[in-house]
């Protein structure tokens, strides 16, 4: 299989990112996503039996995001995003847990990621509740050499709290983790590799060591 299709089409979109020009290349659009579907429904099939069974049953149309910005600022002038992207969860990309993602974009912009970014307040306390009683597991799991030889730079520490979180204390020893705003780890790909007939079990790959972040995030964010 192939993301030629896509990766130019985004291309073209980054350059001319307006309802207009969307409406006259509306069937490049559409061959396009069309390409990506495939692309998800691969993973689909080898994440299902190899990684996630609870994926089991989904479709494409389960776990793709829209292009279309639903979150446009005043400032953002652009009505669509640049990339096209897709969630791994049970029961579909909008379902609250911890699941895995990737989103092609081109000029290197494709990323593989993993975990929950920005979780809501409650969801947020239970991944702090459990990093509190559960430190050296989690410890474990973030250092662990398998999910630091795919993401290098670990959980994303790019969004976080000023202070300490509501019941914890600043000297806390594990104030850093706790104060995040997601707990997420993501890697970039160039486009010479999104295009190598392989790419899909690549992302599998990658997806496996993120496994046990997910996991742990999903033990906390599931407990009552």
């Amino acid at each position: 299989m192939s993301l030629a299709l896509t990766l130019h089409f985004l291309h073209d979109l980054a350059a001319h990112n307006h309802k207009a020009w969307m409406d006259e290349h509306r069937a490049r659009y559409h061959a396009a996503r069309a390409e990506y579907a495939t692309f998800v429904e691969e993973l689909l099939r080898l994440a299902s039996a190899e990684l996630e069974p609870g994926l089991q049953g989904l479709r494409a149309t389960d776990l793709m995001f829209r292009i279309n910005k639903n979150d446009r600022s005043q400032l953002d002038p652009e009505p669509y995003k640049r990339h096209m992207g897709a969630g791994f969860k049970p029961g579909g990309r909008h379902t609250p847990r911890a699941g895995y993602f990737v989103a092609v974009q081109p000029g290197g912009g494709t990323y593989v990621g993993a975990g929950r970014r920005l979780p809501d307040a409650a969801e947020l306390a239970r991944i702090r509740q459990e990093i509190h009683y559960n430190a050296p597991a989690f410890h474990r799991m973030r250092q662990h050499p398998e999910l630091l030889r795919h993401f290098p730079q670990g959980l994303d520490t790019s969004q976080t709290l000023k202070t300490a979180p509501k019941g914890y204390n600043r000297t806390d020893p594990d104030i850093a983790w706790l104060r995040l705003k997601s707990y997420f780890v993501w890697q970039h790909f160039p486009d010479s590799e999104v295009l190598r007939p392989d790419f899909p079990a690549r992302v599998l790959e990658v997806w496996q060591a993120a496994r046990p972040l997910v996991s742990f995030l999903n033990e906390a964010l599931e407990e009552s």
